[in-house]
């Protein structure tokens, strides 16, 4: 019997990287999992990659109407929640403080911030008492990487809404998570020479890059029992980079 025997999950931005290998996980301990990602091809990939217990629903995190699409399907095919995994994101990575623009911001804080909070507001009627709510942080929140002041501050903010929600929540003995990565061997690193990536290594004090699976065994940690007295923290799994 696995850790997620019978609940009903939910991932957003699940089409690829840290969020599909949550995804696959989730069902192979037994969950029935709802998925989403902005493009329809990629999306019905990921539903083949997962290969049952999964359905699919086409949309973005930082549009509201898209929420509403998903939240409608969960709630005819399967009724509730009981666990949500806000992952969906997006960055600027070369943007130092002169050259931002407005539309870089709005758009990283549209589905950063903005999209994360309204994730989770709009499963509220949907998720069980008990339940788990994980968010996707980054080092990045934490730390100062230049060129990136935009999207390190909208890992922040959502760094800040778990300690609030863990209180908003306490009655509903629903648990809220951050769970922050740092480098990890996605689809990010695909044509990257060979000394960017021995920088990033550089940096790592466990000497190697993350691969997918350990972020979503982490991910498993936090939906399971396993962390029934774990809330309202950020746990990094980064190889020990923001913590020297």
């Amino acid at each position: 019997m696995g850790k997620l025997e019978g609940k009903i999950a939910v991932i957003t931005g699940a089409t690829s990287g840290l969020a599909l290998a949550t995804a696959q996980l989730f069902v192979a301990e037994g969950a029935y999992v709802f998925i989403t990602g902005r493009r329809q091809k990629e999306l019905d990939a990921a539903v083949k990659a997962i290969g049952g217990n999964v359905t699919g629903v086409q949309g973005d995190a930082g549009n509201l109407a898209d929420l509403d699409r998903l939240y409608d399907t969960v709630k005819a095919e399967k009724g509730h929640i009981d666990i949500l995994y806000a992952s969906a994101g997006v960055g600027e990575f070369d943007a130092p403080l002169g050259s931002i623009t407005e539309a870089g911001f709005d758009k990283t804080f549209n589905v950063n911030v903005r999209g994360t909070l309204f994730t989770v507001q709009k499963a509220l009627p949907l998720l069980r008492d008990g339940g788990s709510i994980i968010m996707t942080g980054s080092i990045a929140g934490v730390k100062g990487f230049p060129g990136m002041s935009v999207y390190n501050a909208s890992k922040a903010a959502v760094r800040s809404f778990a300690r609030t929600w863990t209180m908003d929540l306490k009655t509903r003995k629903i648990r809220v998570n951050v769970l922050s990565p740092g480098t990890i061997d996605t689809g990010a690193f695909v044509g990257v020479a060979e000394e960017v990536k021995d920088q990033f290594v550089s940096l790592i004090p466990m000497g190697r890059i993350g691969q997918p699976r350990e972020i979503a065994t982490v991910a498993l940690f936090l939906a399971s029992d396993d962390s029934s007295f774990v809330t309202g923290i950020e746990l990094f799994v980064d190889g020990g980079t923001a913590q020297i």
